[in-house]
């Protein structure tokens, strides 16, 4: 096992930063796609709401159920319209995890381009002497 605790490649022992995690933007985008869907479906809903409500209580006369049914489908359109605000939440939520993680992915790939690996500082020490410049750049 290496540092972290999980095997390598082919079950030998692992290292830290073998450099196969990788983030992957679609997933998190076609999440962020199904919330704008779920808004969109979710937005005829009131008025097929109404719509289904409006010869209940033309007809109902003095039902008491009638009460009961008003209170339900008020209910009901708070539990649509807070469906719709939640998946709009989501779906900018989503977007932003994408932008923010790929800004990151950047941030780190610059680092780790910023800082020589151990070939490139092999090669520019070969150069150096090959050259006859010292390979610390002449400074002692």
């Amino acid at each position: 096992m290496g540092p972290v605790g999980m095997p390598g490649r082919d079950g030998a022992p692992g290292a830290a930063g073998e450099g196969d995690l990788q983030h992957h933007r679609r997933p998190w985008l076609r999440a962020a796609e199904g919330a704008d869907h779920l808004v969109t479906l979710l937005g005829p809903v009131r008025a097929d709401l109404d719509a289904a409500h409006r010869g209940v209580v033309a007809g109902g006369g003095a039902l008491s159920a009638l009460a009961e049914l008003g209170v339900v489908r008020a209910s009901w359109e708070r539990r649509i319209d807070q469906a719709r605000g939640e998946c709009g939440s989501l779906a900018g939520n989503l977007r932003e995890a994408v932008r923010v993680q790929s800004r990151s992915n950047e941030a780190v790939k610059s680092g780790f381009d910023a800082v020589g690996t151990p070939a490139a500082v092999s090669a520019g020490t070969a150069a150096a002497a090959a050259s006859g410049t010292p390979g610390d750049g002449g400074v002692r």
